[in-house]
């Protein structure tokens, strides 16, 4: 096949978050098999050698500057991009990185008949797309989460950054996503949660569920059980679901923890952490690492991973690459999203936890259960190789690109 693969996020090196990751590994996949032409933006912080490196990837690097941030905008200024987005029906961060001459590059390699199928990694870049391309192609979106759903589940458990905002949004949204939808012959989802709503705004397209994938180069299995009291949290620290759950284990769940085993500490391991998430090191046992050379080497140092995701829709990286380097994880029914890790037919791979009590209660029952701890190692491990490997993600994701 020959693919045009629109990303607006340079998805090298895949150490930037979720959809970093998951476009590159796929594109790392399907460029062994096939011809892949790919379009994409370079902020500031990416490097000449950086481009090089992704240009070896793929069959044709096209990268155009992404545009320059908008400052802190005033009252006025945000009330006339929420009416653009009320007339026109496009969010304001689809907006803000669309470039039209990356549209009429599109448009051209659309016209030429070139490429067989057009995809979209990450629903950003369904504004490149014609609602009348899927008429002569296949034209695929890999919506790695539903935005509508999101924010309904923002509003929903009380962690909105804006609640008034999101509230005037959330119509928006679902109206957006239905149109976009629309467009698309083939789409793309991580969980069957998504899918099922997705479903509903275009019945007539053809879905396929694509979890994530782990490299387990970059994630080995642990040599050994570290035991202790020693919790940890991975993830992008800029990123509001990432936030908002380390703010809450931080502020609720660890300190009821320390008042049953003092010692307790947590590191917050992940790339460019916000003042918010730095402050959180003033509180006793907490660590703020900020982006670290192996996140597997800490994963294997920690006796627990705690996943509190309140909110983010979509399956989680962090919980599988926890799962592949052998760290008993203790999650929320979001962090664990997509996954069968538990049930009367399923092999225990994770304790589930919700409630400020049932963490406390969960994490303790592992400090305290060596043999627990080795079942959900092996068990998540087993897991992340049978399901949940980048290969596997390929193969699928190359099957719905040929229809």
């Amino acid at each position: 096949m020959n693919i045009l693969m629109l990303s607006s996020t340079f998805p090298y090196p895949p150490t930037g978050g979720g959809t970093q990751v998951r476009t590159f590994n796929l594109l790392k996949y399907l460029s062994q098999r096939h011809s892949v032409t790919l379009l994409t933006q370079r902020s500031s912080q990416v490097t000449d050698s950086e481009v090089a490196a992704l240009r070896d990837r793929v069959s044709e690097l096209v990268v155009f500057d992404r545009p320059a941030a908008v400052p802190t905008q005033n009252f006025l200024d945000k009330l006339g991009r929420f009416a653009t987005f009320l007339n026109a029906g496009t969010p304001p961060n689809v907006l803000s990185s669309y470039l039209p001459e990356m549209q009429e590059y599109v448009d051209r390699a659309m016209q030429s008949s070139k490429y067989d199928v057009i995809t979209c990694e990450h629903s950003v870049n369904e504004i490149y797309v014609h609602p009348e391309s899927r008429k002569t192609h296949r034209t695929v979106v890999n919506v790695h989460s539903s935005v509508y759903g999101s924010c309904k589940n923002q509003l929903q458990t009380g962690t909105s950054e804006n609640t008034l905002r999101d509230r005037l949004n959330l119509p928006l949204l679902k109206r957006y996503e239905q149109r976009y939808c629309k467009k698309f012959t083939n789409i793309v989802v991580t969980t069957e949660e998504d899918r099922s709503q997705l479903q509903a705004f275009n019945p007539t397209a053809q879905f396929q569920v694509i979890p994530n994938g782990v490299d387990f180069a970059d994630f080995p299995y642990r040599t050994a059980d570290p035991g202790g009291h020693r919790l940890i949290f991975i993830g992008a620290m800029d990123n509001l679901a990432n936030i908002d759950a380390v703010q809450f284990l931080s502020l609720e769940i660890l300190p009821v923890l320390q008042q049953q085993y003092p010692d307790t500490t947590l590191a917050l391991v992940g790339a460019r952490p916000t003042p918010e998430v730095l402050k959180l090191s003033d509180r006793p046992g907490i660590t703020v690492t900020g982006r670290v050379p192996s996140m597997a080497d800490y994963l294997h140092r920690a006796t627990v991973c705690v996943i509190p995701m309140r909110t983010g829709y979509g399956i989680k990286n962090k919980t599988l690459e926890a799962m592949a380097a052998g760290t008993p994880v203790v999650s929320s029914d979001r962090g664990l999203e997509g996954m069968s890790v538990d049930g009367e037919t399923v092999p225990i791979c994770a304790l589930r936890a919700n409630r400020v009590e049932e963490y406390v209660e969960a994490i303790a029952h592992l400090f305290e259960d060596a043999s627990l701890r080795e079942r959900l190692s092996r068990e998540g491990r087993s897991l992340v190789e049978a399901d949940y490997t980048w290969e596997r993600a390929g193969r699928l994701y190359e099957e719905a690109l040929e229809g």
